[in-house]
């Protein structure tokens, strides 16, 4: 007998063929970032999604050894996307040996998910640190006090480490933006826009990126 549960019978109801996403409805089909900008705003402005900005970034070290996590995006328009972390982190170094990735937007309650493929690279200095001071004190003081990535021995560690720079915050007025903390650009060159139906001939509209702009097409489900 096999030991998986058997999960075949979840089966949750989406949109129907009435409210099916079809070619008329798009924004645009020269620019994938205004129909992004559509869908976005939607999501922010639906109350049951707490965190609207979330998005799996998926990566992968120089082997094609995949890994992915939530973070959250900062910013966005025609030039990509915006994120931030530590280049320390397993991330920042699958992204400094490979600089492709993905993102993956998934709003379940809107039935809708974008998944984004292109490249990636750092943003400015400058940039990092205007974004880090611009955060409330504790979330600097977070970041500072973490190795992100490296193993530690308990979580007592990691929280003397922040009493130390809460201690030197009060001393000083300031937090230390650490050297390895910094931001990425992600340049997409493809968008696909998914939105899920209950007889499962969900729908897929892709952009791609050409030489001449981006091109518009539908997958089959």
């Amino acid at each position: 007998m096999s030991s998986f549960q058997n999960l075949r019978d979840m089966r949750a109801k989406y949109r129907e063929s009435h409210e099916a996403f079809t070619e008329n409805q798009l924004v645009s089909r020269d620019d994938p970032f205004m129909q992004f900008k559509a869908w976005f705003d939607e999501a922010k402005c639906t109350k049951e999604i707490i965190e609207p900005t979330a998005v799996c970034l998926a990566t992968a070290s120089k082997n094609g050894v995949p890994s992915a996590r939530m973070v959250l995006m900062k910013g966005y328009g025609p030039e990509g996307f915006q994120f931030f972390t530590h280049y320390s982190s397993r991330k920042g170094r699958e992204l400094e040996e490979n600089s492709k990735a993905a993102l993956l937007f998934y709003w379940d309650i809107l039935h809708k998910q974008i998944r984004i493929e292109g490249e990636v690279s750092k943003l400015p200095f400058d940039e990092a640190e205007k974004y880090f001071k611009s955060r409330p004190v504790p979330s600097q003081i977070g970041s500072a006090a973490s190795n992100q990535s490296c193993v530690i021995p308990n979580r007592d560690h990691l929280l003397d480490k922040a009493r130390e720079l809460e201690k030197r915050y009060e001393e000083v007025g300031e937090v230390d933006r650490p050297p390895l903390w910094g931001g990425y650009l992600f340049v997409p060159n493809l968008f696909e826009f998914w939105q899920g139906q209950s007889d499962r001939l969900h729908d897929r509209i892709c952009f791609e990126r050409c030489e001449t702009g981006w091109k518009c097409y539908r997958l089959a489900p």
